[in-house]
């Protein structure tokens, strides 16, 4: 079985509605099958591999345009999204896997306030289910829960429930597979930002860096000791550490087959924006493995502040590159937001 890939225009999916815009991804892949086989008495009939799973995203994405010769039996393949904002900027591009398991979901302009919004960066292993769901429950779930508690004082609380809840709802979907999640929501002149898994958020504060959240790996000695005392294990494979012997990452959304270890409740920061907070990172782990916090951060505002003016998303696909040149695999997903504009 084969995917095949072609690359195209951007292609991003968008909900309009009176009190918000968003603007979600979605990446399609679809397998095709060809065989041929001869048998003869004398050679031994070969058996036909175990099918390969490859996950299709609902056909009832919309797409704001949809590109060119790239149409195949209906679905849309491609290999990068570019997207660019006035507030924010994303730019997607797939690894070597056989389809994009990344996504990613912006809304600017909540509840009719345009200093109000929420921001995510979804990346999913085993397929693209669970990212894909989040990437489309989460900032409901979350905001949800935010208004039946009515007070910004239980805001932590809010997003530890809108996660847990977008957790059991998916699992309730009973397919494989699982995500990482970093979240930022914008409210009220306060940054919080959640995440679960090894996605990264990176603040830059008067040109200095600073993460905003710890990534929740097996090896990490507090979440180590929380998987061995609920009788789990953690043990190096395949040059790295790895929850039962398999999953590099210790929170996330979904992995139903672990779900006694891995946890989706999140770690969250809240604080105040200044007006030395200059923008934002979200970015999946195929940044952050091959680029450092800092090197991002210097990237962004040599080509886009510092007197530069240049888009967004050029610095986006230039730490991309960055990525790749040195030699990562995985899909890279990076989100710029101009924390400015919320101020």
């Amino acid at each position: 079985m084969s995917c095949a890939v072609a690359v195209s225009n951007n292609l991003m999916s968008t909900v309009f509605s009176p009190t918000n815009s968003r603007v979600s991804s979605s990446l399609f892949c679809k397998p095709s099958t060809s065989s041929s086989s001869t048998t003869t008495s004398a050679v031994p009939k070969r058996h036909r591999p175990a099918r390969i799973d490859i996950p299709v995203v609902p056909s009832s994405f919309l797409a704001l345009e949809t590109p060119k010769g790239n149409d195949i039996n209906g679905i849309i393949t491609r290999r990068e999204i570019e997207v660019e904002e006035e507030e924010f900027s994303v730019y997607c591009k797939k690894g070597r896997k056989a389809a994009m398991e990344d996504r990613y979901s912006a809304s600017v302009g909540l509840l009719g306030d345009p200093k109000q919004a929420f921001f995510g960066v979804y990346d999913g292993h085993g397929g693209a289910k669970a990212a894909e769901f989040a990437s489309k429950h989460m900032e409901n779930n979350i905001m949800n829960e935010l208004s039946s508690r009515g007070a910004d004082e239980q805001i932590e609380e809010a997003v530890k429930s809108g996660y847990l809840l977008t957790d059991s709802e998916f699992l309730k979907e009973d397919v494989r597979g699982g995500s990482c999640s970093v979240t930022a929501l914008i409210r009220n002149g306060h940054l919080v930002v959640s995440n679960a898994g090894d996605c990264r958020a990176v603040i830059s504060r008067g040109g200095i860096s600073a993460p905003l959240t710890d990534d929740h790996k097996p090896s990490r000695p507090d979440e180590k000791e929380r998987i061995e005392a609920l009788g789990g294990y953690v043990d190096y494979v395949h040059g790295g550490w790895r929850l039962q012997g398999t999953l590099a990452v210790s929170r996330g959304i979904g992995d139903q087959h672990l779900k006694q270890w891995v946890i989706a409740d999140p770690e969250t920061k809240i604080f105040r924006l200044e007006s030395d907070c200059e923008f934002l990172i979200l970015a999946s782990d195929g940044l952050w493995e091959k680029v450092t916090n800092e090197e991002a951060v210097d990237v962004v505002r040599a080509l886009c502040f510092d007197g530069n003016k240049r888009p967004l998303l050029s610095a986006c696909k230039k730490i991309a590159a960055m990525a790749v040149s040195r030699g990562s695999n995985d899909d890279i997903t990076v989100m710029l937001i101009k924390l400015g504009n919320f101020i």
